[in-house]
């Protein structure tokens, strides 16, 4: 019997160790089982206050989420580079003009926004300037030059 209790005893106390490790608190029902219950204010509180951040795709990424979802693909090249050749429905949105123009050509800040430009840099910059004016679901996967699908003039 000592051996049975010390042995509950040693399990309970894994698991309660192992719940704070995770951060899901563990509770135990009456036969002295222990279960993990998600969602506590803790945790709440901690999911929102993390940082939004942008998402680095690669193209075959950006192409599949065109081809089966709704999204807005937002080109941050100049109006010459677009004109050169562009993916097709993209959005024009100079990198210059991000954050005075964003909201009128974006106004959705919960839509899924895929951005590129030529080489990657001013999508980075572009990226990080929509999530830190409220967009939520931006993606940067790159620049055109690295995107070996169809483009449009």
């Amino acid at each position: 019997m000592k051996k049975r209790i010390a042995i509950i005893a040693a399990i309970l106390s894994s698991l309660t160790i192992l719940s704070a490790c995770t951060g899901t608190p563990a509770t135990t029902t009456a036969a002295g089982e222990s279960t993990a219950t998600a969602g506590s204010t803790t945790a709440a509180a901690d999911s929102t206050s993390q940082k939004v951040e942008y998402i680095k795709i690669t193209a075959s990424e950006a192409k599949a989420m065109m081809d089966s979802q709704t999204v807005i693909v937002l080109d941050v090249r100049t109006q010459e580079e677009y004109d050169s050749g562009h993916i097709k429905d993209a959005v024009l949105l100079d990198s210059g003009d991000v954050s005075a123009k964003a909201a009128t050509v974006i106004p959705d800040k919960d839509a899924t926004i895929l951005v590129y430009c030529r080489s990657g840099n001013r999508s980075a910059t572009a990226s990080k300037q929509l999530i830190e004016m409220g967009y939520t679901k931006v993606m940067d996967f790159g620049g055109i030059i690295d995107w070996p699908y169809e483009v449009v003039k």
